[in-house]
């Protein structure tokens, strides 16, 4: 039987793999508008808050919008509603829409807009371009009757936990007797208050990385049958998780900058692309930042990338990429839409799990302001 579902339990399944932590110092992320303590059914994915996609947000019925690019960027001096801002803000707080927003965090995170260019391009062996985030590893072991063993691994694994290399859910237990006596204002799952009681049970030990430790306590914690729950967490020697903001693979095929300009724009589905460089030069290894990735030309070619697929190229960063001898393909900053089924998805099979009773649409306004003739 489906649940019901709030906006928090939503944002907790999303923030599972585009946590917080992820996004660069200063960013405008997370609750922009309204609130997330309430009911939600119809939650719509966009890359943009324009007042035609809240328009659109309205008429689907939404009680919740999930956006990449922040509305509320820069601080509010006041909220005029005969202006656009300020329009937006009074139709999502009118209609009771809340909007949350995940930018950089989005574009860093595993499976996010950086993972879906890359993987529409069809690039192989990936990895980070720019390194931003360090997260650490932490281990957690915790101590549950024989018979929650199965229980607890599951919650474990499906928030996060146990995940090495191309393996989930990785976990090791033991068995042990524990002990423990109830005091006169305890409520025993198992025993009886006063007297001491000794239990059959089992030690499982478990990884994580830092920036999911809250959701892989709260469903421990969920799952486990105990009033108190013993465990332990602390920092393991392990190397950390490099993240960071875009991805450097190769092509399956070299090709030369013209045709991969073309194969650009039909992968990214752009009305247009410019490039920088020869047309006829060959290009296999190929470096993607989505949005405005100017700043990171130099680190595209340090990294050894024949061509850098960005948007919002600047007409003197142009120039010195021509003179880095860097090819650049720009197919613009709505090339970024291609999250909306990203997260769309992502959300589904999650809430799928969980069996909450919630549609998700992706938001069908063309928020692309530039026209091609």
């Amino acid at each position: 039987m489906a649940k019901t579902v709030n906006g928090h339990e939503i944002i907790q399944l999303f923030e599972q793999f585009s946590p917080k932590a992820y996004a660069v110092e200063g960013d405008k992320i997370g609750l922009q508008i309204g609130t997330l303590n309430k009911k939600v059914t119809n939650v719509m994915i966009t890359l943009d808050v324009l007042e035609n996609v809240v328009d659109e947000a309205i008429e689907r019925k939404v009680d919740l919008i999930i956006a990449h690019h922040p509305p509320i960027f820069r601080p509010l001096k006041h909220v005029a509603t005969d202006q656009p801002a300020g329009r937006i803000i009074e139709k999502c707080i009118k209609h009771d829409i809340a909007v949350y927003v995940a930018h950089t965090n989005l574009d860093v995170a595993d499976g996010g807009v950086n993972d879906l260019l890359a993987e529409a391009l069809e690039l192989g062996e990936t990895k980070v371009l720019v390194p931003t985030y360090e997260d650490p590893i932490k281990q957690l072991a915790l101590y549950v009757p024989v018979e929650f063993e199965e229980a607890i691994r599951t919650a474990l694994g499906n928030a996060g936990a146990g995940h090495i290399g191309n393996y989930s859910h990785c976990a090791f237990s033991n068995e042990g007797t524990g002990s423990f006596l109830p005091s006169e204002e305890a409520v025993p799952f198992i025993g009886e208050t006063g007297k001491l009681e000794f239990v059959k049970e089992v030690r499982i030990e478990t990884i994580f990385p830092a920036s999911i430790e809250k959701q892989v306590i709260r469903e421990m914690i969920k799952a486990h049958p105990y009033e108190e729950v013993a465990y332990s967490v602390h920092t393991t020697d392990l190397p950390p998780i490099q993240k960071g903001l875009g991805r450097i693979g190769e092509l399956k095929e070299p090709m030369t900058l013209k045709d991969f300009t073309q194969f650009v724009k039909t992968k990214l589905d752009v009305n247009g692309a410019r490039f920088v460089g020869d047309q006829e030069a060959v290009v296999k290894k190929v470096a993607v930042l989505g949005g405005d990735g100017n700043k990171y030309i130099h680190q595209a070619k340090r990294m050894g990338a024949d061509v850098y697929v960005t948007g919002d190229l600047y007409f003197h960063v142009a120039h010195d990429a021509m003179m880095l001898g860097l090819n650049v393909v720009d197919p613009g900053h709505y090339a970024e839409k291609i999250m909306k089924e990203g997260v769309k998805t992502k959300l589904e099979s999650l809430c799928t799990d969980k069996k909450y009773d919630v549609q998700f649409f992706v938001s069908e306004s063309n928020t692309n302001p530039f026209q091609f003739v």
